[in-house]
């Protein structure tokens, strides 16, 4: 008969495929680099998230029209006016 196959990891890893990958990474990076490697993937994941929610809050600004530049504007047109206001001090 047709015998199913059966994975070599079957599901999420565990104990013993853990210290295989961990094994397998020391000898390719070395046991200094792993650390740095480990901070630079932090990094990497952290400027995403940053970058992946700076263009979500773009999107629901950009959705929400009550929420537009009108305070760029009002902010532009206050500073024209007191540039407008002060007195010249060039003699």
């Amino acid at each position: 008969m047709h015998d199913p196959i059966v994975p070599l990891f079957p599901g999420l890893p565990g104990g013993p495929e853990l210290l295989i990958v961990l094994f397998v990474l020391v000898l390719l990076f070395g046991a200094n680099k792993i650390p740095k490697l480990a901070r630079s993937t932090g990094q990497a994941m952290g400027e995403f998230k940053r970058g992946r929610e700076e263009i979500e809050e773009e999107l629901q600004e950009g959705a929400d029209p009550s929420s537009g530049d009108s305070s760029t504007t009002t902010t532009e047109e206050t500073a024209t006016a007191d540039d407008e206001t002060e007195p010249s001090t060039n003699n």
